[in-house]
């Protein structure tokens, strides 16, 4: 009963949905999730400080390789943040990732 999750970001909210809905249009993903944040990184040695979206992606384990794939080719970044884990679900839930996608 495992469930892939994906973080990754985008420069504007408009990018970010996007990417969220061609991941759900797609069958990539059950659910995407967007939240503004404020980040703080090293880029091109400069400091840069800058409001991004997170999206947070759920999806099946097995489709992993397909949304990475997904994600460097859509990502308005040079080098798109993807950070991912496993997690085990409540069955209604995986349940409903596994008839949604």
């Amino acid at each position: 009963m495992e469930v892939l999750v994906i973080i990754t970001t985008e420069s504007s909210n408009a990018n970010a949905l996007r990417m969220a809905k061609l991941l759900i249009q797609n069958k990539l993903a059950a659910c995407v999730s967007i939240k503004e944040i404020f980040s703080i990184y090293e880029w091109d040695d400069d400091i840069e400080e800058t409001k991004e979206f997170e999206i947070t992606i759920k999806s099946k384990p097995e489709f992993k390789g397909y949304l990475f794939e997904f994600l460097n080719k859509n990502s308005t970044y040079d080098i798109p943040q993807i950070i991912y884990k496993k997690y085990y679900s409540e069955m209604k839930y995986y349940d409903w990732i596994n008839k949604t996608i």
